[in-house]
């Protein structure tokens, strides 16, 4: 694909800052099996009752455009709740998160989403767009007597979703950056995970990710530029608190942040790691070449 460039205008986006959007949906466990069988876990049959892990709420309220709706890259058509932006590639670079309540399995639940800011950035790999959204999740109580209902804020979150120009060519997007950045700290835990093309398609089916870089080998290869199949961030960032899960598994979660680096590829096997400090959980992914893909923190209650 080769590479256009496409200008974007700041006070054309800044009408869509606090545009909001109201979702409902049930936390059914079909969704949580499904996670917990691509994650490998011993036990798959989560029952009602039990308390979605964190960052499970990831796949609940998904997106669910109709055929028509669906644009090349296999995203939904742009505009909609977010902002109508034209540059090719977008992409979820990371969120903020703070566990404020439980959301257990069979709950129902509301989230209100917020466009909180957007900022237009221009660096050498070209003009860079950062859509920030808040999402706020609460639990309906008392959902069989409409009028005893109330509402627990359970989860607030803050995602940034980035859009970015094309890239010049697969060579330019897959070779490694000339200085990685260096790892947090020194791995107290360490974890290789052999992520194929099947573990990033039931992924995708699981969260309703049209996104063609995650399955569609040709597509991402030479239309978008990369490498081989892109790891996808949240998936990348859920295997980094089950890391913290397996090692720490009677802790809870409090907060967790994590911003993606750079792309991760099935193009080798992806190492996960981390480091206690005290309340502070420090987590980091790296690609099949030793990089550092994904920095990540979490606290505990």
């Amino acid at each position: 694909m080769e590479s256009k460039k496409v200008e974007v205008s700041a006070e054309n986006l800044a009408s869509s800052i606090g545009r909001q959007e109201i979702c409902f949906d049930d936390i059914t466990p079909t969704q949580a099996r499904g996670l917990a069988a691509i994650l490998d876990w011993k036990d798959t049959q989560q029952i009602s009752g039990d308390i979605l892990p964190a960052p499970w709420h990831w796949l609940y309220f998904l997106p669910t455009p109709k055929s028509s709706e669906i644009d090349i890259d296999g995203h939904p058509k742009r505009g909609g709740f977010l902002p109508l932006i034209s540059l090719p590639r977008r992409m979820w670079a990371g969120s903020r998160i703070n566990f404020i309540a439980p959301i257990c399995i069979g709950d129902s639940t509301r989230r209100l989403s917020t466009i909180k800011d957007i900022k237009i950035k221009n660096g050498k790999s070209g003009q860079l767009v950062i859509v920030t959204v808040l999402h706020e999740i609460y639990v309906i109580n008392n959902k069989d007597n409409a009028e005893a209902n109330s509402e627990c804020l359970a989860i607030s979150e803050e995602q940034d979703i980035v859009y970015r120009d094309a890239a010049p060519s697969a060579a330019a997007n897959a070779s490694p950056s000339p200085k990685p950045a260096p790892v947090p700290a020194k791995p107290q835990w360490s974890d290789t995970i052999n992520v194929d093309a099947v573990m990033l398609f039931r992924y995708s089916a699981l969260t309703f990710n049209g996104h063609r870089i995650h399955y569609d080998y040709k597509y991402a290869v030479e239309e978008e530029g990369y490498g081989g199949l892109v790891v996808h961030g949240p998936l990348t960032a859920t295997l980094l608190l089950d890391l913290l899960r397996k090692k720490l598994p009677n802790e809870s979660v409090k907060t967790f942040s994590f911003r993606g680096i750079r792309p991760i590829t099935d193009t080798g096997p992806l190492k996960i790691e981390g480091r206690q400090e005290g309340r502070v959980v420090l987590l980091w992914a790296l690609d099949c070449s030793g990089a550092l893909a994904m920095d990540a923190q979490a606290t505990l209650i």
